[in-house]
């Protein structure tokens, strides 16, 4: 996109809908004189109490422990330089949306219009009380360094400059990466830098700690390269690494020189520079907007190098976004009292690491169904892989923790990295202790589209989480192709069991089992040998009918109804009920909903609904949750005499007869069924209490409209179908399902197979 295009873009991107990228949302009601009694006067006292006798509890009362500063005072503002705190303040919105939407940080920029530094380490110091962190952001060098230096001596919560360290950060993984991609040690390769600000020094101080030799580093600012007997804008801070080489310029440092580290100006290295570079050099060219040299020119002259830029037009962006959200995520988490150098190297080998981890199936649906793999343009994670809050958070409280500065420890590591999974996964508190109960004794689950992109790829996760073990029909060559295509485990052909359907030894069973039950329904010997040949959900549901299998998971393309029709072959309803029906869940800032029956039963009779019902909520119990059930009308405790109203009248005495146990209630208005309130006011002796999370439609158009409906409005997550009612587990996906909605169904199936069992 040209650069005045994106411009014009980004202004509209900051007026429109409103101006700003920022907002502040209450946690907490306020919808009455008792909530504004417990938020403020006078029942707030009891919390400001609490944290005077005891200021560890601002933690727990207040937004604090997940509240950040990001700091500046516009001096050194991206490659805009000193343009002033207040036209810094749309970056600072922009950091502060970043740390939100990555680790889900809360925070507070502040544009302090102050350029001493002694005022300035006031002004910020005296926030202290405010935040649980400090981001200090485009404060020039080299005030910068004492700035941070001050406030993390005087301060007891994590100070952490990003233009030095998050970028260090950045830096030393993709480094490390290189180095193990040539072959060479850190301890030996020559390193040379263009630019001596606070990025650069940050970097090397970093890359120092990690084993760099410092007798191996050149140097080199506007002034040329920084030696022993050089006294032109010096300091202290430079000085550490003058060197004693006999160089003059950049271009004689960089002969020979394993590594070039840019962070200065556009085009200050030519390619003859980087030409004369040892073999399989590294090039970080990291000025923006423009490199110091442009990819294509390094490559002209050295294909053999590894290239990184800060652009994102390029492999191997070098962008601060990979760290300074979970660097502070784990801090905040742990009450860290610093960020130290521990902290740092655990976020360096988290971030190096994860550049070598399989291709992530949401990583590569968030550029498009780009595979990555680890390799020359691709040393550093894309700034987008959701793997990184659970990669670095965790370690950096556990290095926290190790190193003393952690003043809330975390007890529950594992519970912790759950909860940070949820942050990715909205559904994985809920499908919890159904991976929990899936782990505990691991069902076989047969996959009837096992050549399917996101099955292939939901395998790798329930492998890798050990949660089934995945029966895949289809050609094995075809798998294996594309398992190579989508960058997967090479091996992960060799862990699960296949099943061809054009040559497998149980295909005479398969075929002859099948015609024994459709043998009255029209099917010859040479029509079941044919539909068992090539319908795959019929070859997966025998199967579990032959107990080759305990569960079935089908429908990743293809309508439902056919697939359904397939599988009532083999299978018949459960003996208690009359008919299978759907279960739909959908999560939300509010909480989970599920709505039956949005996918099977057209017009379900009053018995059926009760069937619906019931068996709803045993679902609903594997979740851990206690259904609450209402009977979802246009009618409202009888305004409404239809015949569907009726029906949902019936329906409450039969489940009144069947399980009087059951909390529900009904015909009643959804908004009734939602707020015990306006329940209340219309029914004040519901059996009802609270808000409802199993709603019963009367037919499939009311579920389904009122389930599609509420996932586009609510921005909600889905989970489900959930097909219930059939003798063995058998679920069927829509076409939509993505890999993880695969994972939790078949993690559900391999639930309901232990249920079975029972």
């Amino acid at each position: 996109m040209p650069t005045k295009d994106i411009y014009q873009r980004s202004l509209s991107y900051h007026r429109f809908p409103k101006p700003g990228k920022l907002e502040v949302v209450p946690t907490k009601p306020l919808a009455d004189q008792h909530d504004l009694a417990l938020a403020y006067s006078p029942g707030v006292a009891a919390a400001s109490t609490a944290i005077a006798n005891d200021p560890s509890q601002a933690a727990e009362l207040t937004a604090r422990g997940n509240l950040i500063a990001v700091v500046s005072n516009g001096t050194a503002v991206l490659g805009l330089g000193d343009i002033g705190a207040l036209a810094g303040k749309p970056v600072m919105e922009g950091k502060a949306v970043l740390f939100k939407k990555f680790a889900g940080v809360d925070v507070f920029d502040i544009e302090i219009d102050e350029k001493d530094p002694d005022k300035l380490i006031e002004i910020i110091a005296s926030l202290e009380p405010t935040f649980g962190g400090l981001n200090l952001e485009d404060i020039k060098a080299p005030e910068c360094f004492r700035i941070e230096k001050e406030l993390s001596k005087r301060l007891k919560i994590p100070v952490f400059h990003d233009d030095q360290h998050g970028t260090a950060i950045i830096v030393a993984a993709a480094i490390l990466n290189g180095l193990k991609l040539t072959g060479k040690k850190i301890e030996e390769v020559r390193l040379v830098t263009s630019g001596a600000g606070a990025a650069a020094l940050a970097c090397l101080e970093l890359l120092v700690a990690l084993g760099l030799n410092t007798q191996n580093i050149i140097i080199c600012d506007s002034k040329g390269p920084v030696t022993k007997n050089r006294t032109e804008q010096m300091d202290e801070y430079k000085a550490r690494y003058a060197t004693s080489k006999d160089v003059s310029s950049l271009k004689g440092a960089l002969a020979g020189a394993d590594i070039f580290l840019g962070l200065s100006a556009a085009k200050v290295v030519t390619p003859d520079m980087i030409e004369s570079m040892a073999p399989t050099p590294l090039v970080l060219a990291l000025a923006n907007p423009e490199p110091e040299i442009m990819p294509d020119l390094v490559r002209s002259v050295r294909p053999d190098a590894i290239i990184a830029t800060g652009r994102s037009d390029f492999p191997n962006q070098v962008n601060n976004v990979l760290c300074f959200p979970y660097i502070f995520r784990g801090a905040l988490d742990v009450g860290a009292t610093c960020i130290n150098q521990d902290m740092k190297l655990a976020c360096v080998k988290a971030i190096s690491d994860l550049a070598q981890a399989e291709c992530s199936d949401i990583v590569r649906s968030a550029y498009g169904g780009e595979v990555h793999s680890f390799g020359t343009d691709y040393i550093i994670p894309k700034p987008f892989d959701p793997r990184l809050i659970l990669e670095v958070a965790p370690v950096v409280a556990k290095a926290a923790m190790d190193s003393g500065v952690a003043t809330r420890p975390i007890q529950d590591m594992p519970g912790y990295i759950a909860q940070l999974t949820s942050f990715i996964y909205k559904s994985n508190m809920l499908l919890r202790p159904v991976f929990e109960k899936a782990k505990a004794d691991v069902k076989r689950v047969t996959f009837a589209e096992g050549e399917d992109e996101r099955i292939l790829q939901a395998v790798q996760v329930l492998l890798d989480e050990k949660i089934v073990k995945p029966i895949l029909i289809g050609r094995p060559d075809v798998i294996k192709a594309r398992i190579d295509k989508l960058g997967l485990r090479p091996d992960l052909i060799h862990e699960v069991e296949i099943i061809n359907p054009s040559q497998d030894d149980r295909f005479t069973t398969y075929w002859k089992t099948y015609h024994s039950l459709m043998e009255r329904d029209g099917i010859s010997p040479d029509v079941a040998k044919m539909i068992v040949r090539t319908q795959t959900t019929i070859i997966g549901a025998l199967t579990v009918y032959l107990g080759d299998s305990d569960a079935l998971v089908c429908g990743a393309f293809g309508r439902f109804r056919v697939h359904l029709d397939f599988v009532k072959h083999i299978f018949k309803p459960q003996e208690a009920y009359q008919t299978p029906a759907t279960l739909g869940c959908l999560l939300n800032s509010k909480g989970v909903l599920f709505i039956a029956d949005p996918f099977v039963n057209e017009n379900p009779t009053a018995q059926e609904l009760c069937d619906i019902t019931i068996m709803a909520c045993e679902h609903i119990k594997r979740f851990g949750l206690q259904p609450k059930v209402a009977l979802v009308s246009h009618s409202n405790f009888g305004t409404y005499p239809s015949k569907s109203a009726l029906k949902l009248q019936e329906a409450c005495r039969l489940l009144a007869d069947f399980a009087p146990d059951l909390e529900v209630e009904g015909e009643m208005h959804a908004d009734a069924a939602l707020d015990e309130e306006i329940r209340n006011k219309i029914f004040p002796n519901s059996t009802l209490k609270g808000s409802a999370n199993l709603l019963i439609m009367p037919n499939i158009e009311s579920a389904n409209i009122a389930f599609n409906l509420a996932k586009s409005l609510s921005g909600g997550l889905s989970v489900g179908p959930i097909l219930m009612g059939l003798c063995k587990p058998v679920h069927i996906l829509t076409s939509s399902t993505t890999v993880r909605g695969i994972v939790n169904m078949a993690a559900f199936a391999a639930v309901q197979a232990q249920d079975h069992k029972k």
